[in-house]
């Protein structure tokens, strides 16, 4: 959880706000993980594209900074780290020479500072791709895109399809903290102040099946994930949102700093090979990614460039 939109965003929401999609599962092996792998990394060159490859390579292992967001980057109830980037990070590391990876645990807000003050060495939080983020770090192209879904009551009573059902029928309106789809309602039409801020789509679904509000907003993914275990809630169909009154779909990827081109450009050629080959999508689908969420967009287009 990328999007073009001013104060910058998550994965998918603002950058500046705190934890974007923190779920339940795993936080406490967040925290005990967290001491592990927050001692910086050493001071690198930035000059020909950087040295982060080479360093890597000899240490063997790369530091990720992962948000604990299920099915993006997290710890599982075992301890271990999984999720769509991880799991990409392995093969795609090891290719490169880097056989081991390491989770360095941060709220989702925390990742781009986290990044650029050398506390880790990649982001893989699934993060998304827009203007703003591109201005601060380098990212390689799109590993997958996404839509927007909404989490209903049972029947979806109002019949609330997008944002602008939202605003059209006055419905009560929750989403997460520094989500995108706060600007999307916002660009809507709906008021920001009115805006229910709930920490993720666990707390989100929670307040759909309560009845504090009518709709949580958040990826079709995480939509999706979280409503089939509910009994009184469902996922909408996906839909693009309105940006500019065009529709938009987001792309997200690993992010590296602004120095570190040749890294990127490794990673990127590693990670044309599997989209070609069809191994990301096999890497991906265990995490719950259809086929249509594979993407041949990339950062330059989605950056703005």
């Amino acid at each position: 959880m990328a999007r073009p939109h001013a104060h910058g965003e998550g994965r998918r929401g603002r950058i500046s706000g705190p934890g974007r999609r923190s779920l339940l599962v795993g936080a406490a092996a967040l925290g005990a993980l967290g001491a592990a792998g927050c001692s910086r990394v050493a001071k690198v060159s930035t000059e020909n594209g950087g040295d982060l490859l080479d360093r890597l390579r000899a240490q063997g292992v790369v530091r990720l900074g992962i948000a604990g967001e299920i099915p993006f980057g997290y710890i599982d109830k075992d301890g271990e780290l999984t999720g769509e980037a991880p799991e990409l990070a392995r093969v795609i590391f090891k290719r490169l020479g880097v056989d081991r990876v390491q989770p360095v645990p941060t709220e989702f807000g925390s990742l781009i500072p986290g990044l650029n003050s050398q506390q880790f060495d990649v982001v893989a939080a699934g993060m998304y791709i827009n203007a703003d983020r591109c201005a601060q770090v380098l990212f390689a192209d799109p590993d997958y895109q996404m839509l927007d879904s909404f989490i209903v009551r049972k029947g979806n009573p109002k019949g609330l399809h997008d944002y602008r059902d939202v605003v059209a029928k006055k419905a009560r309106f929750a989403t997460g903290t520094g989500y995108a789809e706060i600007q999307y309602a916002v660009e809507a039409g709906y008021r920001e102040s009115d805006i229910l801020i709930v920490p993720d789509q666990v707390a989100g679904l929670n307040a759909v099946e309560a009845g504090r509000v009518d709709v949580f907003a958040g990826t079709a993914l995480t939509t999706r994930a979280v409503a089939r275990k509910s009994a009184k809630a469902e996922a909408t169909e996906a839909f693009a949102p309105l940006v500019k009154g065009k529709p938009h779909v987001d792309g997200g990827g690993f992010a590296f700093r602004l120095t570190e081109t040749r890294l990127r450009d490794a990673f990127n050629t590693e990670l044309r090979k599997l989209k070609k080959s069809g191994e990301l999508f096999r890497i991906l689908r265990p995490f719950g990614f259809s086929a249509d969420e594979m993407t041949r967009l990339t950062a330059k287009e989605l950056c703005g460039g």
